[in-house]
């Protein structure tokens, strides 16, 4: 009995050191860890900066190659250029969507690319080759050195759409010569 009245005298001079909680408010605080709001995903797992940089460098390119891509499907002389445009709309753009949806579930805001001015199907179809072979070799590292499974899985997978794309770049643009 005595003791008990002590500490409960005591109690009252000195407040437990982690504030005066009572076992429900004990409860929610270790509950209160993060929680997603209502409607709204939980917090994605942290990328690395390598699988950031691959998700932002893919999207810039990407929106490049449809806005380029309608521009020569307008303006393209040869009927391969247009063509090789219309695809790289086609196929870029579904690609495209497929980062967006990726992106955010992974929490990255991605932005796009301003496509550059016309100057010449030769000089589109250079260009192509070049952003394509860079493209390649970018999506085949992601593929093999990337940390995030699902962004392996996409570069992977689209490596080999770039690889068909840097074909018919090079194919096309041996017509123009």
């Amino acid at each position: 009995g005595s003791l008990y009245l002590a500490g409960a005298a005591n109690a009252q001079k000195y407040p437990p050191l982690k504030g005066n909680m009572s076992d429900k408010d004990s409860q929610r605080k270790t509950k209160a860890t993060p929680t997603p709001a209502a409607g709204k995903a939980a917090a994605p797992a942290a990328l690395s900066t390598q699988d950031k940089n691959f998700m932002m460098n893919a999207a810039k390119g990407g929106m490049m190659e449809v806005e380029m891509g309608k521009v020569a499907a307008q303006n393209g002389q040869n009927a391969d250029v247009k063509k090789f445009g219309n695809r790289m709309v086609t196929d870029h753009s579904k690609m495209n969507s497929e980062l967006m949806a990726l992106a955010k579930t992974k929490g990255v805001q991605l932005s796009g690319a301003k496509a550059g001015k016309w100057k010449s199907d030769k000089d589109y179809m250079d260009m192509m080759v070049k952003d394509h072979e860079k493209d390649l070799a970018e999506f085949q590292k992601e593929a093999k050195d990337g940390t995030d499974a699902d962004l392996k899985k996409f570069a992977d997978k689209n490596s080999k759409i770039i690889q068909k794309h840097l074909s018919m770049a090079k194919e096309t643009q041996g017509k123009l010569k």
